[in-house]
């Protein structure tokens, strides 16, 4: 838990947060005052940098309430216990609740240290996903069958309800605690215009997950996607990939192409040739011999791994890396393919995937690369575009350092007729439940990947990562993670200086 000390808001690393997709986190065992205060104006600065005030309160009030109750379902854990009470017994539940807000009241330090002890944490993420703010309180606590049938009759009839009065009069229920707050939750979800699947409580392996989706403003939403479609129109201004990138991806879609044209064809490029003895001769085909002929290379890599390299080579090539801000960029979309194809190599070993997964890592950041390959008087027009159409200041400085990168690198992929898994790894790298089932293990590669870069970076905890991603991999804890992380960093220093 963070010490009292520790708790200083961090504007830079909440706006950072918002505009790159990451997730804020804050974890606690026992909710002190100083951490309820903490969280408050944590939720007011995440919203801030949404331009999304408007939403404190009820925001703040759903938080609470949701880790409020998960504090009293990880009490209810201790107390059961304390008491020789099987939790999953019916009988013996209704036993243990009949005394088990008088007794735990009485003596609350006691089961709070308890609590900490035996390392039941409430845990709080706060994440704006493809413009929707996603609020999750977790306790890594299983919800019993009875508690998960007394939640859904008080939201089932809550639904039924239009204001406190009848909800005050109809469902309260002093022997739980927790369901006259979660109508008001419902009932306060309704006002801000959500229906019932903004809210949800489910249970995983090991946690119980309650979660709110609450949608952008439509003002807001359409004014980053007016913006983000006015920014993907401006690289008709962009040149096109090289006429060589071009011809050779037309031999590799003609049936009648063979090997040897196609190498000929790539040896007429030198950059390209280089760049393909590189890739070939890097660790990771981990050869036993040096390759030299591009022939031989052309056989080794495929026809699909020659079509993969065009898309990051020409890729790289269209935009470049004359810009500091650009070069950050590409470096860390190459280590992130690097892990990417060793996550695959070494856990999966999946030959479709690992013919992808490179390439996905190289390219997922192109809407952020994008931005920064615009020419000056391109960025002068739109800066015009917003100031005609009334969009906000804010708007413009939130999509050029990073918001909406994700869908505005992957309309630009399905403008470029970039791969179907391509686009959907550029697409959902920040949000990977989403992703098509068909591209999900593709998806859930780049994001591991990636959030492992920043992991490393230190720009998230080890708690920010996103559980089943790591399950993907058999990652469970963070000793796995940084043991793994210490094998990919000095594999990706050795092949940058091969």
């Amino acid at each position: 838990m963070t010490s009292a000390s520790d708790l200083v808001v961090d504007e830079g690393k909440i706006k950072k947060a918002v505009q790159s997709g990451l997730p804020l986190t804050i974890t606690t065992y026992t909710l002190p005052k100083e951490i309820e205060m903490y969280i408050v104006q944590v939720i007011e600065a995440f919203l801030k940098h949404m331009g999304q005030l408007k939403l404190k309160d009820y925001v703040t009030y759903c938080v609470q309430e949701l880790v409020v109750n998960a504090k009293k379902a990880n009490t209810k854990r201790i107390y059961f216990i304390e008491r020789g009470l099987d939790i999953n017994n019916d009988d013996e539940y209704e036993e243990g609740m009949e005394c088990f807000k008088k007794e735990t009241l009485g003596n609350i330090n006691h089961y709070l240290q308890m609590q900490k002890e035996k390392g039941l944490y409430i845990k709080i993420i706060l994440q704006l996903k493809r413009n929707t703010i996603i609020v999750e309180i977790r306790n890594n606590v299983i919800a019993t069958k009875t508690e998960q049938l007394r939640i859904h009759d008080k939201m089932a009839r809550s639904r039924q309800l239009d204001n406190l009065e009848n909800a005050f009069t109809q469902v309260f229920d002093d022997s739980e605690g927790a369901g006259f707050g979660l109508v008001i939750l419902v009932l306060m979800l309704r006002k801000m215009g959500l229906d019932d699947e903004a809210f949800s409580i489910k249970t995983t392996e090991d946690s119980t997950v309650a979660r709110i989706a609450i949608p952008l403003d439509n003002a807001t939403t359409e004014n980053i996607s007016v913006l983000s479609e006015k920014i993907v129109a401006s690289i008709e201004n962009l040149p096109q990939f090289p006429e060589n990138i071009l011809r050779i991806q037309k031999l590799i879609s003609d049936p009648s192409s063979d090997m040897p044209s196609i190498a000929r064809q790539i040896s007429i490029d030198p950059a390209l040739t280089a760049d393909l003895l590189k890739m070939v001769n890097s660790a990771q085909y981990m050869l036993s011999k040096k390759v030299d002929s591009i022939s031989e290379a052309v056989k080794m890599i495929g026809l699909k791994g020659i079509r993969n390299l065009l898309y990051s080579y020409g890729t790289q090539k269209l935009l470049g890396d004359d810009t500091s801000e650009k070069k950050k960029l590409w470096e860390h979309s190459h280590k992130t393919a690097f892990y990417a194809y060793n996550l695959v190599k070494n856990f999966k070993n999946d030959p479709n995937l690992l013919d992808d997964v490179y390439v996905c890592g190289i390219l997922h950041d192109i809407g952020k690369i994008i931005f920064f390959s615009i020419h000056p008087y391109l960025l002068d027009k739109i800066k015009d575009f917003c100031a005609e159409k009334n969009l906000p200041a804010s708007t413009f400085e939130d999509v050029s350092a990073g918001m909406n990168h994700a869908e505005l690198g992957a309309l630009v992929s399905e403008k470029w007729k970039f791969p179907d898994g391509l686009v959907a790894a550029i697409r959902y790298h920040h949000d990977p439940e989403n992703a098509p089932e068909n591209y999900k293990n593709l998806v859930e590669t780049v994001y591991l990947a990636n959030i492992l870069c920043e992991y490393e970076n230190g720009n998230i905890s080890f708690d920010q990562i996103e559980s089943e991603p790591l399950k993907t991999f058999g990652l469970s804890n963070q000793r796995q993670v940084d043991t793994l992380l210490d094998r990919l960093a000095s594999g990706y220093e050795r092949e940058t200086n091969y």
